[in-house]
């Protein structure tokens, strides 16, 4: 069963075969038996999960049912989720309790599905390689001496073990995409606004999506057909008709226009990712698609642009968290401003303090103009390099990362080098488009890599559909690791 996909445990679920409690039990079990080498994990609730389950039991029993009624889908822990711990991977909300679910959350939650556990972070999402979580490193399922990718590093190593049946993630500049590719599985980051971001602790608001992870453009499309959806309590989120992300799914790729921009293929890709993503492209050649070469010029710039960006917004959304209504709170100060300071200062760890600072310098008084204006300016000049690219093609395509996993503590000092592990995937971000990650093959040391699929505004169906045949005739998204 831990290698079903959604469909085929649905199937099996509707037919009695197995019952949700009894899934869920299985998870649960390899769970406990792999989480302490994986730390995929950070908080468990059985009781809950169970509960959850015979309610989805019942439901099978009166023929009231969905997709995803009864299977267990684990949440990334930075959505709030009443009644279960939320810390967002970070000391400063070790003991949050949600009083409230998320939107997310709730949609899962009517659809039927078990709540199967909060996944590791990197702390409020900052990291590329969940290295920065409160609650230690997670280890990648293919090598436990590499990093999973972050900051969705634990959803997506959970995921690849089979620790689940699929997961949601964030996405801020790259963070669904990125651990999808380097722990072998598939994640899709939809067109900004269009999953509710309410109940999503904000890292950077005007970037931040959620997503789902799963094993393939499938599961993915199920997910998608649950998660997305206007929310009036967000005020970013888009009233669009509902959609069935399914529908295109079977649809032949013939005469698709493939677009390659030329800044995704320079210096700085790994040998070993090229190759793979080059066989990638050419089995799309196979089944029926058109390449042409296209340019992003300004794709080079959206590093500094989002590392800008990003900690200004992250600047402000963790003013919050001061030590005064909840979370960590300095257990000895002498007054209210040294209570803010030791709180913050004991509670954030090094990254999350690095981006605040960055922001608070671009946003002053003297720098405002300088940076954070000049980097929305170029913000808006990636999103037209977008807008011209997708008059000749209907996908774009390429590396979704510049190398396969690297090692646990490698980067940890060079903040730099661990910020340019996102340099394919931030303009996607920075323009709102939507983008996915799947598994096209393997590199050095039998690390997998994952081949990027940017689409348009609103147009999930397309790439599922896109990535779903590739899918079919290959075989890449259905290896695991041996654990």
């Amino acid at each position: 069963m831990i290698h079903s996909s959604l469909t085929q445990l649905g199937a099996a679920l509707r037919a009695k075969k197995i019952s949700s409690v009894e899934l869920t039990q299985s998870y649960l079990d390899r769970i406990n038996q792999l989480n302490p080498q994986l730390n995929a994990f950070i908080t468990l609730n059985p009781e809950m999960s169970l509960a959850q389950a015979r309610e989805a039991d019942t439901r099978f029993a009166s023929g009231k049912v969905g997709a995803l009624t009864g299977i267990p889908i684990a949440q990334k822990d930075i959505f709030c989720a009443k009644g279960w711990l939320t810390t967002c991977g970070s000391k400063m909300l070790h003991n949050f309790v949600s009083p409230y679910d998320a939107h997310v959350i709730s949609q899962f939650n009517n659809a039927g599905a078990v709540n199967l556990g909060k996944t590791n972070m990197d702390e409020f999402a900052m990291g590329s390689s969940n290295e920065t979580s409160h609650y230690g490193a997670v280890k990648n399922p293919w090598d436990t001496a590499r990093v999973p990718g972050g900051s969705s590093g634990g959803t997506a190593a959970a995921v690849a073990a089979r620790l689940c049946a699929a997961a949601t993630g964030t996405d801020t500049g790259g963070s669904i995409r990125q651990p999808a590719a380097l722990c072998g599985i598939s994640g899709l980051k939809p067109t900004y606004g269009v999953v509710s971001r309410y109940g999503m602790i904000a890292f950077a608001s005007s970037l931040d999506q959620a997503g789902p992870m799963g094993r393939n453009a499938e599961d993915l499309a199920l997910m998608m057909n649950v998660m997305a959806g206007f929310d009036e309590r967000d005020s970013t989120s888009l009233q669009r008709d509902k959609e069935d992300y399914t529908r295109d799914l079977n649809k032949p790729l013939t005469g698709l226009r493939i677009g390659l921009p030329k800044e995704f293929f320079a210096e700085g890709m790994g040998a070993d990712v090229a190759k793979a993503v080059e066989a990638a492209i050419a089995e799309y050649k196979k089944l029926g698609a058109v390449i042409v070469d296209i340019s992003l010029p300004n794709s080079k710039l959206s590093v500094p642009v989002y590392y800008v960006l990003a900690p200004a917004e992250a600047s402000s959304n963790l003013s919050r968290f001061d030590g005064v209504r909840y979370g960590y709170r300095a257990p000895e100060y002498g007054d209210l401003a040294d209570m803010y300071e030791k709180s913050r200062a004991q509670g954030f760890g090094a990254e999350v303090k690095r981006r605040i600072m960055i922001g608070t310098y671009v946003l002053s008084h003297g720098y405002y103009d300088a940076y954070y204006l000049q980097a929305q300016k170029i913000r808006r000049l990636i999103a037209q390099d977008f807008t011209e690219a997708y008059k000749q093609c209907d996908v774009i395509m390429g590396p979704t990362s510049p190398s396969t996993a690297f090692q646990l503590g490698e980067k940890g000092d060079d903040p730099v080098q661990m910020y340019l592990s996102d340099i394919y995937t931030i303009a996607v971000n920075l323009a709102g488009l939507p983008g996915m990650s799947i598994p096209c093959g393997f590199g050095a040391n039998d690390m997998p890599v994952g081949l990027q699929i940017i689409g348009n505004y609103f147009d999930e169906a397309r790439m599922l559909n896109v990535a779903h045949q590739f899918q079919l005739a290959t075989d890449w998204h259905s290896r695991a690791p041996k654990l």
